[in-house]
């Protein structure tokens, strides 16, 4: 037997039996003689103290180094009056040790392990099992293992099944783009990876199984930012006979449940959680997955610049869905002109032509319009009379010390911008606590969105989500308006899970894709066997994913999901640990019947 007891396991109680260890060398220390080993296992730190009087197993430890696998037999004793660690809980004792034995040596490792230090990430990534050595990433993947068994116990308490659904699966193109797979068998032909178990999950609801859910892996070729990963892991949820309240109700109880489970040090701040419409959302926050954790709201005030003099709002209100909107900052009036050009900069970023802005003074300092005892100062108050520019300000609730940013472009366009202006202020003012988590749920989405890459329209989310009931008459007559049963959760600014009520009519169905310019022989050819199975009997369904990556990382208090996977990508989606992507042998490629094109 390598051990008798892990290295977190030994108290006081333990005092004068003789135990066996083994472990690595978290930190090595010769005090004249003793040497002092910190022997470290997944569970924690045990100090082992080597005398010289032990001349074999002394001499041995004088070689030891860091990482160095060790196997120790000694007797347990108290740490001597004052020497204590009460950091670490067997603390209170160390190890005699009469016995040890080198089970494997280490070469020096490429970054310091003992040691919470900022290293490479490529370096890392490439040496990832060293890394996960260290206390930050082991603790992040214990409590990610903690986390799922929570979600498993619950759905388990909620009358789900936990089933598997196929990682090879027909390639049906509804989304982001797909990993291909050549098969081997059948020359020419290809399997893809999944996106999201989605068919299968709505054709469980089919085959009767009632409530569904699984740990599910998902693969999306796109490119990758701080928060996604070409493989990532989804708690997918379906469930027949319900309507979006079910669902939104079930999933909110699981998240209240983990909250308070793991992360009871941050404060939720509404229970339960608010219910904002995509338009309500947009309109507001300039997100459809807005951080509720400040206000900063932002206000329309297109009415009040139609047939202004100042042309770029003027010539906004004049486009069909063109806007103006404003947001105030409060307390912002000391912004650098540096800081403006950066926040004009973000604006850009998401399809503004600028950021028009006015600067509320005490009056003897601005210029422009008087304000209720404060002066506008901005490049545009030329453009506006004292009336206008009163008004404006009063629209904004602004008051003296604050700012007010303008946007003015289409809908999407003017709130997108101002939202992310938002989100810019709300980090530059210290508004974004790390020790709060606001949720909220977002639905009634579009369920189209017009797609200029393309020139028509494509489904907001997937093609299988189900219109508002009200709106299905205008599936003929005004589509680009149609609402969905949708509903995202978000939380402090990022999207945690979205799901929404199916479409279980194959009549239903077939109207979708002819909206969206698929053929009936394209339906046949890719989506065939979802109508065939409508066509026996479907249940009303519909179900939510939530994204476990994301929210461990938010849980952990980490910058991006990276460290809460084991084995991730780097951001360029390569595996530096293995090599991969990788070449495969000229014999391997002509077995799968496909031919590599080499790049000019």
């Amino acid at each position: 037997m390598y051990r008798s007891h892990t290295c977190s396991e030994l108290r006081l109680s333990h005092v004068g039996s003789e135990i066996t260890l083994a472990g690595w060398v978290h930190r090595r220390r010769d005090h004249g003689g003793l040497i002092f080993i910190d022997l470290r296992d997944r569970y924690g730190l045990t100090q082992i103290v080597i005398d010289p009087s032990q001349e074999g197993v002394h001499e041995l430890a004088e070689g030891v180094r860091s990482e160095y696998v060790l196997q120790i037999t000694g007797s347990v004793r108290p740490r001597p009056d004052g020497s204590a660690n009460k950091n670490i809980p067997s603390g209170d004792i160390e190890v005699v040790v009469n016995s040890l034995k080198v089970l494997n040596p280490s070469k020096t490792p490429p970054f310091e392990i003992d040691i919470e230090k900022d290293a490479n990430e490529e370096l890392r990534l490439q040496y990832r099992y060293l890394d996960l050595r260290r206390d930050r990433m082991k603790n992040n993947i214990v409590a990610r293992h903690k986390i799922v068994k929570t979600m498993r116990d619950y759905m388990d308490r909620h009358d789900f099944v936990e089933i598997e659904t196929p990682i090879l699966i027909k390639g049906t193109p509804e989304g982001s783009r797909e990993y291909i797979v050549p098969s081997r068998v059948y020359p020419g032909k290809f399997f893809v990876l999944p996106q999201s178990p989605q068919q299968m999950k709505q054709l469980l609801m089919v085959a009767g199984m009632d409530r569904y859910f699984q740990i599910a892996r998902c693969f999306r070729d796109e490119d990758q930012r701080g928060d996604r990963q070409p493989e990532f892991t989804q708690l997918d949820i379906e469930m027949s006979f319900v309507e979006s309240e079910d669902i939104m109700h079930l999933t909110e109880g699981l998240m209240i449940e983990l909250v308070e489970k793991f992360v009871p040090n941050k404060k939720m701040l509404k229970k339960p959680f608010p219910r904002l419409t995509w338009k309500e959302a947009m309109s507001k926050y300039g997100s459809d997955k807005p951080d509720l954790r400040f206000g900063m709201e932002i206000c329309d005030v297109s009415d009040l610049v139609r047939g202004c003099g100042f042309k770029v709002f003027a010539d906004a209100v004049a486009q069909p869905e063109g806007v103006v909107f404003a947001l105030r900052v409060e307390g912002a009036a000391g912004f650098t002109r540096k800081q403006i050009d950066d926040l004009t900069e973000v604006a850009k970023i998401y399809g503004a032509k600028g950021l028009a802005y006015i600067v509320l003074e005490k009056s003897e300092e601005g210029t422009g319009a008087g304000t209720g005892g404060a002066g506008v100062k901005s490049p545009i108050a030329k453009f506006f009379s004292e009336e206008e520019m009163k008004k404006l300000v009063e629209a904004s609730g602004a008051k003296t010390g604050d700012i007010v940013f303008f946007g003015a472009d289409t809908f999407d366009v003017a709130a997108t911008a101002l939202g992310q202006v938002r989100l810019a202020c709300g980090d530059m003012l210290g508004l974004r606590k790390g020790d709060e988590l606001a949720f909220c749920w977002i639905y009634e989405f579009p369920l189209f969105e017009y797609s200029k890459e393309d020139k028509r329209l494509v489904s907001a989310h997937h093609p299988f989500t189900a219109p508002m009931k009200e709106d299905v008459a205008m599936l003929d007559t005004d589509p680009k308006h149609v609402r969905a049963q949708a509903y995202d959760l978000a939380l402090n600014g990022s999207e945690i899970g979205g799901g929404s009520i199916r479409i279980h009519d194959a009549v239903e169905q077939a109207k979708i894709f002819e909206v969206l310019g698929v053929s009936k022989s394209d339906c046949e050819i890719r989506f065939g066997h979802m109508l065939r199975a409508f066509e026996y009997g479907a249940p009303p369904h519909g179900g939510i994913a939530w994204g476990i990556d994301r929210l461990v990382m938010i849980f952990q208090n980490e910058p991006n999901i990276r460290e809460v996977i084991a084995f991730p990508k780097d951001q360029k989606a390569k595996d530096l640990m293995m090599g991969a992507p990788s070449e495969i042998p000229a014999a391997q490629v002509a077995e799968m019947h496909i031919e590599v094109m080499k790049e000019d």
